[in-house]
């Protein structure tokens, strides 16, 4: 073989290698890449983040997720603590009702914000169960003692002040949900109650969000305790009643003999069944062989006797 044509050899077969080397490096990176990127989604789906945040926290900590995700809690809570301040005086009537039962026990919440959009969004949705779901455990760690009907009405600075797991009060979850979703909300109002166990609870929710099941949730809530039904249709006949509180919106309870006063009539039991317009809320229930014994009934955005302290 010639010199010339060993030459050309050589500097073939070393461009080979250099060419398979840097195919090798492409491929390597992509690897890495495409690993850099599922993470990056991970955390993005599991903290609901944006990008550069999600991006900022994994070079932070070397792709550490548990700690990217940690870090992108805290730096949310404290921009949504700072937007809590900013946020405080702007109106927040939209949100929730969210309507939690128990065994012989049941919460009702409301969890406010600014428009109905955000109402809609999962992480407000989520902020709503953690509110019922500490309302409740609440309830029933102040109740183990206790018997018979026991209710309780909680204002929003007492129901923020309640913990959640890892010890983290509710204010701090609306802080960071806050801190997500960039509008002001707030915790207005929580009832809670507890019965013995012969008597019922009904509850109803309106304008409900679809895809709820342990916390109902929507604009309208009733909750209602009742005693005695026909056997095996109390369930049917705490839903009826719950209808009713939600559609006819009564103040009272009245009692079983009042004769109704019209179309104005505020106490339940005088007023014309919404299930059954022949028949008065107490002539139902004579049928049904039951009484009512009280009703609650929240809607949302609605004034109360604490707005006007």
């Amino acid at each position: 073989m010639s010199l010339t044509l060993l030459f050309k050899t050589i500097t073939r077969d070393v461009a080979k290698v250099g060419f398979c080397h840097h195919v090798q490096s492409l491929h390597t990176g992509c690897q890495l890449l495409a690993a850099e990127k599922a993470l990056l989604m991970k955390l993005r789906k599991s903290t609901g983040y944006t990008f550069i945040n999600c991006k900022k926290a994994l070079e932070k900590f070397d792709n550490d997720i548990k700690q990217a995700e940690t870090w992108l809690h805290e730096q949310a809570q404290k921009e949504g603590w700072s937007k809590a301040n900013k946020l405080e005086g702007r109106k927040a009537k939209e949100g929730l009702i969210g309507l939690f039962i128990g065994e012989k026990a049941a919460v009702m919440v409301e969890v406010n914000c600014e428009t109905d959009f955000v109402a809609r969004n999962e992480k407000f949705q989520q902020l709503v169960k953690d509110v019922a779901f500490a309302t409740m455990a609440h309830h029933q760690n102040k109740t183990q003692s206790k018997q018979g009907y026991v209710k309780s009405a909680l204002s929003g600075e007492e129901v923020c002040k309640l913990s959640v797991d890892e010890g983290a009060s509710l204010a701090d979850r609306v802080a960071l949900t806050i801190g997500r979703l960039g509008e002001n909300m707030s915790i207005k109002r929580a009832v809670t109650l507890s019965v013995p166990a012969e008597w019922g609870v009904g509850s109803y929710v309106h304008g409900g969000v679809s895809g709820q099941t342990e916390v109902a949730m929507g604009r309208y809530g009733a909750l209602v305790v009742f005693q005695g039904g026909n056997e095996g249709e109390q369930n049917t006949l705490g839903r009826k009643l719950g209808q009713h509180v939600v559609g006819e919106a009564p103040e009272s309870l009245g009692n079983m003999d009042d004769l109704p006063c019209g179309e104005s009539e505020t106490r339940l039991l005088p007023q014309t069944f919404l299930g059954d317009p022949s028949r008065t809320v107490a002539q139902f229930l004579t049928g049904q062989q039951a009484r009512v014994l009280d009703f609650v009934r929240f809607q949302c955005g609605e004034m109360t006797s604490e707005d006007s302290k």
